[in-house]
């Protein structure tokens, strides 16, 4: 059977000959789930050097956002907006993915494809009826989260993932330092974020309010993104690492989140603010155990990927996809 490695590392050597992408410099590029026509827009953020966390004087600080600290990060793609229905419900439904690509050429990815274990299929509607198409896929755990990524990885043979809570930061800031990625005026949110001033009680379709300086819409407000890291309170005092950091998960609860949601104040939107994940969001679920996959309380949450500029190791890749934690 083809394994996840051999299949990266031959289809990676393939995109390199056609010469593209590029990894001689750094380029957004607009890229198509393969035998669909779903796409996806991949921002280049460049590496950098910025100051993690907020100073004390910021308005809506929270303990756990210092002490900042100087961070490095290595450059990498984003996704220009939070993973949609469109993209995720591909990956949930098998038979979806192959009625879109029934017509089409035969997948080279497909043995690989078809060895990724997907969601169960969620006992309710998980978009509790605020949209589907061009809308963000929301109630979905990190582990499923993850999963997702595994299976881009595979459907495209490019290595994506979640980001890690310094890249997200990063990444949302945008070369500032303010309380968010425009400024520290929190009366201009309204272009630049859905949140509980403007939300009307539900998200939007990804991508309709103003992007930050370097082209990535919704990192404040609409939903919630999951990240890498495990929440840890103290981990800005407590690290080690100044340079791609990331507090690598050892337990369920809690995961980190960023960028507040359509029913978050304002300050709950800064660049620097931080989440955490709950039992709590899993409370309707009359499963037991509850699902690994679907959340019932987090109509908030999401995600959006990341590709690393630097191809990962052939075992740091295996061991990326054989170390998450289930969400039990």
């Amino acid at each position: 059977m083809i394994t996840v490695v051999t299949l990266i590392q031959l289809t990676f050597s393939a995109l390199l000959s056609v010469g593209y992408p590029s990894f001689q410099g750094m380029e957004s590029y607009v890229a198509t789930i393969p035998g669909t026509t779903v796409t996806f827009d991949m921002v280049a953020i460049p590496k950098g050097t910025f100051q993690m966390g907020s100073p004390a004087s910021e308005n809506g600080r929270n303990a756990d956002e210092g002490p900042t600290g100087t961070v490095t990060v290595d450059a990498f793609w984003m996704g220009k907006c939070e993973v949609t229905w469109d993209e995720y419900e591909l990956f949930v439904y098998a038979e979806l993915e192959k009625q879109a690509t029934a017509s089409k050429v035969p997948d080279a990815t497909r043995p690989l494809v078809d060895g990724v274990t997907r969601p169960t299929p969620p006992f309710m509607d998980m978009s509790f009826g605020m949209g589907k198409s061009g809308f963000p896929a929301v109630n979905m755990t990190q582990y499923a989260a993850m999963a997702y990524c595994k299976w881009l990885t595979a459907k495209t043979g490019k290595f994506h993932r979640l980001p890690t809570e310094a890249e997200w930061e990063y990444a949302c800031r945008a070369g500032t330092q303010t309380a968010y990625g425009f400024g520290s005026d929190a009366s201009q949110l309204g272009a630049y974020a859905w949140y509980l001033g403007n939300s009307g009680g539900k998200y939007h379709t990804v991508g309709t309010r103003k992007p930050n300086a370097w082209g990535l819409h919704d990192m404040h407000g609409n939903v919630a993104e999951w990240t890498l890291d495990q929440y840890v309170a103290d981990f800005y005092r407590t690290r080690s690492d100044t340079k791609n950091p990331w507090a690598k998960a050892t337990r369920l609860y809690p995961h980190a989140v960023r960028g507040g949601h359509w029913e978050a104040p304002a300050p709950a939107l800064r660049s620097a603010a931080r989440g955490q994940s709950r039992p709590e969001w899993k409370q309707r679920d009359p499963q037991i155990p509850k699902s690994d996959w679907w959340l019932t309380d987090a109509s908030f949450v999401g995600f959006r990927i990341v590709r690393p500029l630097k191809q990962p190791t052939a075992a740091q890749i295996e061991a990326y996809f054989t170390s998450p934690l289930p969400d039990y």
